[in-house]
Protein backbone atom coordinates (compact mmCIF):
# COMPACT_ATOMS: atom_id res chain seq x y z
CA UNK A 1 0.00 0.00 0.00
CA UNK A 2 1.49 3.51 -1.28
CA UNK A 3 2.21 5.92 1.35
CA UNK A 4 1.34 9.73 1.01
CA UNK A 5 2.72 12.86 3.57
CA UNK A 6 1.18 15.84 3.33
CA UNK A 7 2.92 18.80 4.47
CA UNK A 8 1.09 20.90 6.53
CA UNK A 9 2.00 24.87 6.49
CA UNK A 10 0.31 27.40 8.67
CA UNK A 11 -2.81 28.74 6.41
CA UNK A 12 -2.68 25.19 4.35
CA UNK A 13 -6.15 24.16 4.29
CA UNK A 14 -7.07 21.45 1.91
CA UNK A 15 -4.72 18.98 3.37
CA UNK A 16 -7.63 16.90 5.33
CA UNK A 17 -9.86 16.68 1.97
CA UNK A 18 -6.42 15.76 -0.05
CA UNK A 19 -5.87 13.25 2.63
CA UNK A 20 -9.38 11.61 2.65
CA UNK A 21 -9.27 11.55 -1.18
CA UNK A 22 -5.83 9.40 -1.58
CA UNK A 23 -7.14 6.80 1.54
CA UNK A 24 -9.98 6.36 -0.42
CA UNK A 25 -7.72 5.07 -3.75
CA UNK A 26 -5.64 3.26 -1.78
CA UNK A 27 -3.15 5.18 0.01
CA UNK A 28 -1.87 5.29 3.78
CA UNK A 29 -1.80 9.44 4.07
CA UNK A 30 -0.05 11.27 7.02
CA UNK A 31 -0.71 14.79 7.46
CA UNK A 32 2.57 15.96 8.81
CA UNK A 33 2.98 19.66 10.32
CA UNK A 34 6.04 21.33 8.83
CA UNK A 35 7.68 21.55 11.79
CA UNK A 36 8.30 18.18 12.23
CA UNK A 37 9.56 17.62 8.82
CA UNK A 38 13.25 16.64 8.42
CA UNK A 39 14.53 14.15 5.78
CA UNK A 40 13.96 11.03 7.22
CA UNK A 41 10.04 12.13 6.84
CA UNK A 42 10.97 10.82 3.30
CA UNK A 43 12.04 7.78 3.80
CA UNK A 44 8.94 5.78 3.50
CA UNK A 45 6.73 8.31 1.13
CA UNK A 46 5.75 7.37 -2.30
CA UNK A 47 3.98 10.78 -2.87
CA UNK A 48 4.94 13.98 -1.55
CA UNK A 49 2.13 15.96 -1.38
CA UNK A 50 1.61 19.82 -0.90
CA UNK A 51 -1.93 20.98 -0.53
CA UNK A 52 -3.94 23.72 -1.25
CA UNK A 53 -5.01 26.66 0.97
CA UNK A 54 -3.13 29.93 1.78
CA UNK A 55 0.72 29.04 3.33
CA UNK A 56 1.69 31.72 5.60
CA UNK A 57 -1.07 33.84 4.39
CA UNK A 58 0.37 33.85 0.76
CA UNK A 59 2.27 36.95 2.55
CA UNK A 60 5.09 37.90 0.02
CA UNK A 61 4.02 36.08 -2.43
CA UNK A 62 2.08 32.61 -3.08
CA UNK A 63 4.05 29.40 -1.37
CA UNK A 64 7.43 31.69 -1.41
CA UNK A 65 7.62 31.19 2.58
CA UNK A 66 6.40 27.54 2.33
CA UNK A 67 9.42 27.23 -0.07
CA UNK A 68 11.77 28.86 2.06
CA UNK A 69 11.03 26.75 5.13
CA UNK A 70 10.97 23.67 2.69
CA UNK A 71 14.43 23.81 1.57
CA UNK A 72 15.89 24.81 5.11
CA UNK A 73 14.33 21.70 6.41
CA UNK A 74 15.05 18.58 3.58
CA UNK A 75 17.69 20.41 1.33
CA UNK A 76 19.00 18.73 -1.58
CA UNK A 77 17.33 15.58 0.01
CA UNK A 78 14.15 16.87 -1.61
CA UNK A 79 15.52 16.85 -5.23
CA UNK A 80 17.42 13.83 -4.39
CA UNK A 81 14.26 11.63 -2.94
CA UNK A 82 12.52 12.65 -6.72
CA UNK A 83 15.44 11.29 -9.06
CA UNK A 84 15.32 7.89 -6.96
CA UNK A 85 12.04 8.01 -8.33
CA UNK A 86 9.69 9.71 -5.34
CA UNK A 87 6.34 10.87 -6.61
CA UNK A 88 5.09 14.95 -6.08
CA UNK A 89 1.91 16.44 -6.05
CA UNK A 90 1.32 20.01 -6.03
CA UNK A 91 -2.29 21.53 -5.74
CA UNK A 92 -2.84 25.49 -6.04
CA UNK A 93 -0.52 26.62 -3.20
CA UNK A 94 1.42 23.78 -3.59
CA UNK A 95 1.35 23.92 -7.37
CA UNK A 96 3.47 27.60 -6.15
CA UNK A 97 5.76 25.71 -3.99
CA UNK A 98 6.83 23.01 -6.46
CA UNK A 99 7.01 25.57 -9.23
CA UNK A 100 9.53 27.89 -6.35
CA UNK A 101 11.29 24.85 -6.00
CA UNK A 102 12.27 24.38 -8.68
CA UNK A 103 10.46 20.80 -9.56
CA UNK A 104 9.11 21.87 -12.56
CA UNK A 105 9.48 23.42 -15.69
CA UNK A 106 10.76 26.92 -15.31
CA UNK A 107 7.24 28.91 -14.69
CA UNK A 108 5.69 31.95 -12.42
CA UNK A 109 2.34 31.88 -10.96
CA UNK A 110 1.31 35.42 -10.78
CA UNK A 111 -1.95 37.28 -9.72
CA UNK A 112 -5.13 36.39 -12.14
CA UNK A 113 -5.63 38.94 -15.30
CA UNK A 114 -8.79 40.46 -13.78
CA UNK A 115 -6.80 41.55 -10.60
CA UNK A 116 -9.50 39.21 -8.33
CA UNK A 117 -9.70 35.97 -6.46
CA UNK A 118 -11.79 33.75 -8.52
CA UNK A 119 -13.63 30.51 -7.82
CA UNK A 120 -15.55 28.53 -10.21
CA UNK A 121 -15.33 25.34 -12.09
CA UNK A 122 -13.78 25.17 -15.40
CA UNK A 123 -13.45 22.79 -18.71
CA UNK A 124 -9.64 21.10 -18.70
CA UNK A 125 -8.00 19.69 -21.51
CA UNK A 126 -5.45 17.05 -21.95
CA UNK A 127 -2.41 17.85 -24.22
CA UNK A 128 -2.06 14.30 -24.62
CA UNK A 129 1.69 14.73 -25.85
CA UNK A 130 3.11 12.51 -22.76
CA UNK A 131 1.94 9.96 -20.89
CA UNK A 132 1.43 11.28 -17.24
CA UNK A 133 0.36 8.66 -13.88
CA UNK A 134 -1.79 11.52 -12.06
CA UNK A 135 -4.17 11.56 -15.94
CA UNK A 136 -4.23 7.76 -16.60
CA UNK A 137 -7.31 7.30 -15.31
CA UNK A 138 -9.35 10.56 -16.82
CA UNK A 139 -10.86 11.15 -20.15
CA UNK A 140 -9.43 13.85 -22.63
CA UNK A 141 -11.95 16.39 -21.12
CA UNK A 142 -13.44 16.65 -17.65
CA UNK A 143 -13.72 19.51 -15.54
CA UNK A 144 -12.42 20.73 -11.85
CA UNK A 145 -13.01 23.50 -9.80
CA UNK A 146 -10.40 26.22 -9.03
CA UNK A 147 -10.10 29.07 -6.66
CA UNK A 148 -6.95 31.31 -6.69
CA UNK A 149 -6.00 34.65 -6.84
CA UNK A 150 -1.96 34.04 -8.21
CA UNK A 151 -3.24 31.03 -10.23
CA UNK A 152 -2.20 32.77 -13.79
CA UNK A 153 1.17 30.70 -15.53
CA UNK A 154 3.68 32.68 -17.50
CA UNK A 155 6.88 31.71 -18.39
CA UNK A 156 10.17 33.13 -20.03
CA UNK A 157 9.76 33.58 -23.34
CA UNK A 158 7.52 31.55 -25.51
CA UNK A 159 8.61 28.83 -23.23
CA UNK A 160 4.61 28.29 -22.62
CA UNK A 161 3.47 27.07 -25.93
CA UNK A 162 6.93 24.66 -26.30
CA UNK A 163 5.84 23.13 -23.19
CA UNK A 164 2.35 22.58 -24.49
CA UNK A 165 3.32 20.95 -27.49
CA UNK A 166 6.05 18.79 -25.44
CA UNK A 167 3.51 17.44 -23.18
CA UNK A 168 5.31 19.51 -19.69
CA UNK A 169 1.77 21.42 -19.86
CA UNK A 170 -0.36 18.18 -19.49
CA UNK A 171 -3.45 19.93 -18.67
CA UNK A 172 -5.01 23.77 -20.30
CA UNK A 173 -7.76 25.39 -19.40
CA UNK A 174 -10.88 24.80 -21.63
CA UNK A 175 -11.17 28.89 -22.08
CA UNK A 176 -9.06 31.78 -20.67
CA UNK A 177 -10.08 32.27 -17.00
CA UNK A 178 -7.15 33.65 -15.52
CA UNK A 179 -4.92 34.95 -18.23
CA UNK A 180 -2.66 32.02 -18.07
CA UNK A 181 -0.32 31.55 -21.19
CA UNK A 182 -1.68 29.26 -23.61
CA UNK A 183 -4.12 28.35 -20.92
CA UNK A 184 -2.14 26.15 -18.89
CA UNK A 185 -3.65 24.96 -15.66
CA UNK A 186 -1.21 21.98 -14.75
CA UNK A 187 2.68 21.51 -15.19
CA UNK A 188 4.98 18.27 -14.82
CA UNK A 189 8.59 17.40 -14.93
CA UNK A 190 9.91 15.12 -17.50
CA UNK A 191 9.46 12.16 -15.64
CA UNK A 192 6.05 12.83 -14.94
CA UNK A 193 6.35 11.83 -11.33
CA UNK A 194 6.34 15.57 -10.34
CA UNK A 195 2.95 17.01 -10.69
CA UNK A 196 1.43 20.56 -10.23
CA UNK A 197 -1.97 21.61 -11.07
CA UNK A 198 -4.22 24.77 -10.05
CA UNK A 199 -7.71 23.09 -10.10
CA UNK A 200 -8.89 21.15 -6.72
CA UNK A 201 -9.46 17.75 -7.80
CA UNK A 202 -9.74 17.22 -3.72
CA UNK A 203 -12.88 19.55 -4.16
CA UNK A 204 -14.54 16.86 -6.64
CA UNK A 205 -14.12 13.48 -5.80
CA UNK A 206 -17.94 12.57 -5.32
CA UNK A 207 -20.89 13.14 -7.47
CA UNK A 208 -22.73 14.78 -5.05
CA UNK A 209 -19.71 17.58 -4.97
CA UNK A 210 -20.98 18.35 -8.67
CA UNK A 211 -22.86 22.01 -9.26
CA UNK A 212 -25.79 20.01 -11.21
CA UNK A 213 -27.46 17.28 -8.84
CA UNK A 214 -28.30 15.72 -11.89
CA UNK A 215 -24.45 14.91 -13.00
CA UNK A 216 -23.81 10.87 -13.84
CA UNK A 217 -20.89 11.35 -16.37
CA UNK A 218 -19.05 8.80 -14.36
CA UNK A 219 -19.48 6.71 -11.02
CA UNK A 220 -17.04 9.21 -9.03
CA UNK A 221 -16.64 12.91 -9.44
CA UNK A 222 -13.09 13.44 -12.14
CA UNK A 223 -10.79 14.41 -8.79
CA UNK A 224 -11.34 10.77 -7.80
CA UNK A 225 -9.66 9.16 -10.71
CA UNK A 226 -6.66 11.29 -10.62
CA UNK A 227 -5.46 10.44 -7.20
CA UNK A 228 -6.61 6.84 -8.43
CA UNK A 229 -4.01 7.34 -11.28
CA UNK A 230 -0.62 7.97 -9.21
CA UNK A 231 -2.46 5.24 -6.47
CA UNK A 232 -2.21 2.41 -9.99
CA UNK A 233 1.46 3.55 -10.64
CA UNK A 234 2.53 3.08 -6.92
CA UNK A 235 0.43 -0.03 -6.22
Amino acid sequence: MPHALLIKFPGTNCDEETARALENVGFTAEVLPVALLDESSLERTQLLVFSGGFSYGDYVMSGRLARLVTQNRLGDRLKQWVADGGHALGICNGFQILSQLGLLPEASLIHNTSGRYICRWSKLKKTGKTASPYLAELPEEFELPFAHAEGRVVTPGKEAEGYVKSGLAPLVYGEDVNGSTARIAALQDETGRVFGLMPHPERFVSRAQHYDPDWSAAEQGWGHYLFLGVAKALA
